[in-house]
């Protein structure tokens, strides 16, 4: 009997001497700290004034005046080409509704330019917004990424905070107004 228990404890001690870790480190042979790089010699940086793009401010590609010299570049756009849009934001009528953040969260089915898309806001902070975005639309409303309640209206922003429209409540869960390249937009649930 005493035998078993000198086995046992024998067994034992073996099966624990056996789960015991090693010292063996893998990593112990590299270097503590990489060598340090060399500085590299930086060219002198020019500074001045670009010329302007070529061709008449806001003539169409392919038109007479239009960018010249076979440039990939559009003209840039006219100072306001729209003016019923101030910075991208048309002047709710007097009739606008009062607008509510919270109210806008969730699902919207936008009409813009007879095509039909839809919009998804959200409440989470974006910059200087809120975060949203869109589902099979077109034109700018692809580059939204964020949106806001400003005043009567709410805008639509790219991630750059450019508005790229707005929009005031007309009814219960409907809101039209404009986009910053003039077209009508309308929002509904």
């Amino acid at each position: 009997m005493q035998f078993r228990y000198v086995a046992t404890g024998l067994a034992l001690t073996l099966a624990l001497a056996g789960c015991q870790r090693t010292a063996y480190n893998p990593y112990a042979d590299l270097p503590a700290q990489p060598a340090p790089l060399q500085p590299q010699p930086v060219p002198s940086v020019q500074g001045g004034q670009l010329p302007p793009p070529g061709g008449a401010m806001g003539a169409p590609m392919g038109a007479p005046g239009a960018a010249q010299g076979g440039s990939q570049f559009p003209n840039a756009p006219m100072a306001n080409a729209n003016p019923g849009m101030a910075g991208g934001q048309m002047a709710p009528p007097a009739a606008a509704q009062d607008v509510k953040k919270d109210a806008m969260v969730g699902s919207w089915r936008v009409n813009a330019a007879g095509q039909s898309c839809d919009m998804f806001l959200t409440l989470t902070n974006l910059g200087g917004g809120s975060r949203g975005g869109t589902r099979g639309c077109a034109g700018p409303l692809t580059m939204m990424g964020s949106w806001d309640v400003s005043g009567k209206s709410v805008q639509f922003k790219d991630r750059d905070g450019n508005v790229l429209g707005s929009v005031y409540k007309s009814a219960d869960n409907r809101f039209d107004g404009t986009l910053s390249s003039g077209q009508p937009v309308s929002l509904s649930r």
